[in-house]
């Protein structure tokens, strides 16, 4: 059992690599396999919707990208997938939406993310995450993924790096929703 953990942000160690961390080691202690992904490491192109996806052999037909090279394999050899985004200008991260864009076009045509495991966690400075939250969870809702929850909405705030770990709720919500993604990829795998 295996959890992709994916980081928007474009910032390397801001907080929304540090939500995703804390996700990633409850998961681990779960007894799960985790691999942690920074799009600030991976900034993928954004899709050319050509409708290539469909048609061809390969999976994507956008050509010259390293930053996508096997992330549709990382996409099918996971149980779940974790994706975190700061909100930007009141929406995901370009780089955030770029990923799943393309993924989801893929997905669409090839159906490999069918009754996986999707689960969203937002970072705000001040306001935009209930919409990001959203939209993050409509790429897995419409993939046909199963949304676990929290005991609020999977949210935390903060703007300089590390500001996120004095919300505590807001890392007590990620915990909690790691051990909730834990217990049903557990269960589904069975």
């Amino acid at each position: 059992m295996k959890v992709l953990g994916i980081s928007g942000s474009p910032r390397r160690g801001g907080n929304t690599d540090t939500l995703i961390h804390t996700a990633l080691e409850v998961l681990t202690a779960e007894g799960l396999q985790t691999e942690f992904l920074s799009l600030a490491d991976h900034p993928v192109k954004p899709c050319t919707a050509c409708g290539g996806c469909g048609k061809a052999e390969e999976p994507c037909c956008v050509t010259e990208d390293p930053a996508f090279e096997g992330m549709i394999e990382r996409f099918m050899a996971a149980d779940g997938i974790l994706v975190g985004s700061p909100v930007y200008f009141g929406s995901a991260t370009p780089e955030t939406m770029a990923l799943l864009d393309r993924v989801g076009y893929v997905a669409r045509h090839h159906n490999f993310l069918r009754r996986k495991v999707g689960a969203a966690i937002v970072v705000a400075r001040r306001a935009g995450q209930n919409f990001t939250f959203a939209q993050l969870n409509y790429f897995f809702l419409i993939s046909e993924m199963i949304v676990p929850g929290s005991t609020y909405w999977n949210v935390a705030f903060g703007r300089q790096k590390g500001e996120v770990t004095g919300d505590t709720e807001g890392i007590e919500t990620v915990r909690t929703l790691a051990a909730n993604m834990a217990w049903l990829i557990k269960r589904l795998v069975d």
